[in-house]
């Protein structure tokens, strides 16, 4: 049986992409749990096609899956009727299959108003899947009701089995790096909060599972052997417990995996000894969900962390040298003018160095929804119409539309333009163990105000300041090579070349085998007209990777040593 697993396309833009592009997590536990029990499985990452209508379909007639599965996360649902509409055309024999938080929450729905939807895992999906396909190869005379975790139509409705008890042991599940390559990494299933914004209580019943050490930093390694540098781990509180926190951390440096990775915490489960130990392993970056300066809202939310606690956790975090994260909503029951400059004042003590700020949403399968149904007397069928989502605010008849958006503005605008100065007082940890690590830290967010995210941001002012800024630092602290190329491009930028020069030669003092300073500081030459000293500069001292040979064959053509230009290009 050959089966595509497909991650569908939101119907809205994001302003920030990242956390959502990627394939769910639980997408790829199924993959292997299906591979490992012999079907043939793969995985369509779909986000960016709800524009390739054509590609969509012929990838479905290529694969020709017997059954699609989709994960469902709710705002893109749509997507995902969308595309299982299309594999009803392709194979109108094709089984259709939805599973995910969002599926899971309204399966009844889905199954009642959208035919092409034949099955919906509820839950965990790893087994329910697995023995739903099973059942489907017997063609039996009799429904699935035995299968536990799953839903399906019968001739009076839809209906559910009994539900499917949780996996105990995370660690017997079949690894997914075995199967698939993937930047997203969990340690754990499940959150013991309570937010009402959030679904996971619903989903999850505020139970966590933790992998062990060794099968979590094992998929790393894995991962790290296909090329994978860099993780997203993204469970909902990675720093549950402190010990296993740690013992992951040992694992990393003692497999000197030499990876970067960010993590997902909250303010009051972190300590100075566990995020030194997180720094010396890789982690670059923790997010914290903040949501709100104002204590009556974060109440609202059942977020039950002080300002004490936040503060505490944004300073630790800094201090150790890992950019501290910040989200928060906002649109929430009770906003007001005075909410947001409590949340502008939480900003200017905690001094983040990224911050997301979403607009409050209503899910199913959150507590602010159900309250929301009751409150309005309507059921799940709104979510016939076409949308990804219900703005909070629109339910609210004390929020108007334009007061949140200036909401959203106020707190947007007033947080990037104190971001210069955030950046410019950052207090790192005077411990000599961490000098070369705090120099990566503080050049990596200086090619964010040069070359990366700050730097297109036009709310972000005096970008290439900051950046000249945060690259001196890093210089003064320890010999960093990505604040020697960070450094020198922006002179380059500015044209001052001589200075860039004077840069990319010092760094390579530290790193004579950098492709990258060679390559800059050929350039520079190359701006001032000295051709000529760039390709002797290269040729005598350079490595010959690939893009050095490259740029020493136009050098030589442009100088019009022609013979000398193919005798370099016969070297790639």
């Amino acid at each position: 049986m050959n089966v595509l697993l497909i991650y569908p396309y939101f119907l809205d833009r994001r302003i920030d992409e990242e956390d959502v592009s990627a394939v769910p997590m639980g997408l790829y536990y199924i993959g292997a749990t299906l591979r490992a029990a012999g079907y043939s499985t793969d995985i369509l990452n779909a986000y960016n096609l709800k524009d390739d209508v054509q590609r969509v379909e012929h990838l479905l007639e290529e694969k020709r899956p017997d059954v699609v599965g989709f994960s469902i996360l709710h705002a893109n649902r749509w997507g995902g009727i969308d595309i299982a509409r299309l594999a009803k055309k392709v194979n109108p024999e094709v089984t259709v299959v939805f599973g995910g938080p969002g599926a899971t929450f309204l399966w009844e729905h889905l199954l009642t108003h959208f035919p092409e939807i034949d099955y919906i895992v509820r839950g965990e999906g790893e087994y329910s899947f697995m023995e739903l396909l099973q059942w489907l190869e017997t063609k039996p005379e009799q429904t699935p009701a035995t299968i536990k975790g799953i839903a399906f139509r019968q001739a009076d409705g839809p209906v559910k089995t009994a539900n499917r008890p949780f996996i105990e042991d995370l660690d017997s599940l079949p690894m997914p790096a075995d199967h698939f390559t993937f930047q997203h990494l969990s340690l754990t299933r499940g959150c013991p909060s309570n937010c009402t914004f959030c679904g996971s209580p619903a989903l999850w019943k505020r139970k966590v599972r933790f992998h062990g050490a060794a099968y979590f930093v094992g998929q790393m390694a894995k991962l790290r052997e296909k090329g994978v540098t860099f993780f997203f781990v993204s469970d909902d509180t990675f720093t549950l417990r402190r010990e296993l926190v740690i013992d992951v951390c040992r694992r990393i440096i003692e497999q000197n995996l030499g990876i970067t990775w960010a993590a997902i915490s909250r303010v009051d489960c972190v300590d100075e000894e566990m995020l030194g130990w997180m720094r010396r392993a890789g982690c670059i970056q923790i997010s914290y969900g903040v949501e709100s300066g104002s204590r009556v809202i974060r109440d609202r939310f059942q977020k039950r962390i002080g300002d004490e606690a936040i503060i505490r956790a944004f300073d630790l975090t800094t201090r150790t040298g890992i950019m501290s994260r910040a989200y928060f909503i906002y649109g929430a029951p009770g906003e007001s003018d005075d909410t947001i400059d409590e949340s502008l004042a939480l900003i200017r003590r905690i001094q983040p160095l990224a911050a997301i700020f979403y607009i409050l949403d209503l899910f199913p399968g959150t507590r602010l929804y159900e309250e929301y149904k009751q409150r309005r007397g309507v059921t799940d069928d709104i979510w016939l119409e076409r949308v990804e989502d219900i703005l909070y605010f629109e339910t609210d008849e004390e929020l108007s539309q334009q007061a949140v958006l200036n909401f959203g503005r106020r707190l947007r605008e007033t947080y990037f333009s104190l971001l210069p100065r955030f950046s410019r007082e950052i207090k790192l940890s005077d411990d000599p163990a961490f000098i070369a690590l705090h120099a990566g830290f503080l050049s990596r967010l200086g090619l964010t105000f040069s070359h990366g995210e700050y730097a297109m941001n036009p709310q972000v002012k005096t970008s290439l300041d900051v950046a000249v800024t945060l690259f001196e630092r890093a210089l003064a602290c320890h010999p960093d090579h990505r604040a020697f190329w960070g450094l020198g491009l922006v002179y380059q930028q500015q044209g001052q070349f001589e200075r860039s020069i004077e840069v990319f030669r010092e760094g390579l003092l530290h790193h004579r085998d950098s492709e990258e300073l060679h390559l800059a500081l050929a350039g520079s030459l190359m701006r001032l007209n000295r051709h000529e000293e760039a390709c002797r500069h290269l040729t005598d001292n350079a490595p010959p990777f690939t893009r050095v040979i490259e740029q020493i064959v136009r050098l030589c053509q442009f100088l019009g040593e022609h013979d000398k230009a193919r005798q370099w290009a016969n070297r790639i």
